[in-house]
C-alpha cells in the first residue's frame, strides 16, 4: 500500500475520474473530496430529499421566485426573440419546469438541453418533462458544466444558460469566474445567463439548512464514503465519522466536513493507499458561498457578462440574476 508520503507509480484505478480525485484529495493536507463525488444514484436521491426539507430554504425560495416572476424573466431574456434553454447541473429539473412551462406558453415549443453528472437525475428529468410539459424538446447530456452547450446552436435565436440552485457557490470565487468564462466562450453576444445565487444571512438559518434535524444532509455527506467503499474497495466505517456543517464568516461560506471520531487507518485497495486520520481530523467535502448582490455582480461582470436584472424573494434571501453575454 502507498502511504500518504509515497507517490510512486500509481495503480490503474488512480487514473479514473473517481480514483484520481480520491487519491488527490486524501493525500492532501488538509484532506478534501470534491462535491461532484456526492452524485451517484443514492447521492442524487438524497439530494432531492434535502431540497424538500423544511430547513433547506434554497430550493423552495428559488422555486417561489420562478413561480412569481417566470413569465417576466422569460420576456426580459427573450427580448422579442425565441429562446433556447440550456441548464448546467440540471438534476431532475424540478424547478426548471416552471420556466419551461412559461416558455411553451410564450413560444409554443422550446429546445432544452439538460447537462448533469447524474444519469439517474437526467432520466427522471426527461420522464417528468415528457409527461408534464408537451412542447419541450429535451436533449440530455451526462457531463461537466460546460460541455455540450454547442449541441444547442443559436441558429439566429437566443440561447439562455440556466445555472441555478446556487451551484455557483460550490466554487472558490476565482474558479467560479473561470466556469462562467467557459460558458461565455460558447455563447454569442446577446445570449443570456440566468444565475441563481444564495445570499448571506443569519448564521443559525444557514447551519440548519446544512445540518437538518432528520439527518438527511449527514447521510448525503457520508454517502461519499459509501461510494469510495463500493467503487474502490475502501473500508471506511461510516459510524466512525460524523457530519459537520460550519459557517466561515470571514469567507462567507458554509463548509461541510466529515470528522473522524477516533484515530484510525483506512485502506483503499484499488489505489494501493492507506490513509491515516487523527481524532477530530476532517475531510472537507463542500463549500457553499453566500453572496451579496455586489459580490455576485462582480463575478458575473468579470466573466464576460453584463448584469441585466435581478429578482428576489420578499425576505431578500435568494437572488435570480439575468446577465447578457457581451
Amino acid at each position: 500500500m502507498h502511504s500518504l508520503s509515497s507517490i510512486c507509480s500509481l495503480p490503474e484505478a488512480a487514473h479514473t475520474p473517481v480514483g484520481s480525485e480520491v487519491y488527490r484529495g486524501l493525500t492532501s493536507l488538509p484532506k478534501t473530496l470534491s462535491p461532484w463525488l456526492f452524485y451517484d444514484e443514492e447521492g442524487s436521491s438524497l439530494f432531492e430529499a434535502i431540497t424538500e426539507l423544511p430547513e433547506y430554504y434554497l430550493t423552495r425560495t428559488e422555486r417561489g421566485i420562478f413561480a412569481d416572476y417566470g413569465e417576466e424573466i422569460l420576456e426580459v431574456a427573450a427580448g422579442g426573440r425565441t429562446l433556447k434553454m440550456i441548464e448546467l447541473g440540471a438534476g431532475t429539473a424540478a424547478k426548471t419546469g416552471l420556466l419551461l412551462e412559461a416558455a411553451v406558453q410564450r413560444q409554443g415549443t422550446v429546445d432544452y438541453l439538460a447537462i448533469d453528472v447524474s444519469e439517474t437525475a437526467l432520466a427522471a428529468a426527461e420522464q417528468r418533462i415528457a409527461a408534464d410539459i408537451p412542447g419541450v424538446n429535451v436533449i440530455s447530456r451526462i457531463g461537466d458544466y460546460t460541455g455540450g452547450i454547442e449541441e444547442i446552436p443559436s441558429e439566429g435565436q437566443r440561447r439562455m444558460v440556466l445555472y441555478i440552485g446556487s451551484s455557483i457557490g460550490n466554487f472558490e470565487p476565482d474558479d467560479a469566474i473561470q466556469v462562467l468564462r467557459q460558458v461565455r466562450r460558447r455563447l454569442s453576444s446577446g445570449d443570456k445567463l440566468l444565475l441563481g445565487a444564495d445570499r448571506a444571512k443569519d448564521r443559525s438559518v444557514l447551519i440548519r439548512a446544512y445540518d437538518d434535524r432528520a439527518g438527511v444532509t449527514a447521510a448525503f455527506n457520508k454517502n461519499i464514503l459509501t461510494r469510495i467503499n463500493r467503487e474502490l474497495g475502501a473500508d471506511f466505517n461510516l459510524r466512525l465519522f460524523r457530519h459537520r456543517a460550519r459557517w466561515n464568516q470571514e469567507r462567507s461560506r458554509i463548509e461541510m466536513h466529515l470528522e473522524s471520531l477516533i484515530p484510525q487507518r483506512v485502506t483503499i485497495p484499488a489505489l494501493e493507499l492507506e490513509v491515516r486520520f487523527s481524532r477530530g481530523e476532517t475531510v472537507h467535502t463542500e463549500n457553499s458561498y453566500k453572496f451579496t448582490a455586489e459580490g455576485i455582480a462582480a463575478i458575473v461582470e468579470r466573466s464576460g457578462f453584463a448584469m441585466s436584472r435581478c429578482w428576489t424573494d420578499e425576505r431578500g434571501w435568494f437572488g435570480v440574476y439575468l446577465a447578457t453575454a457581451v
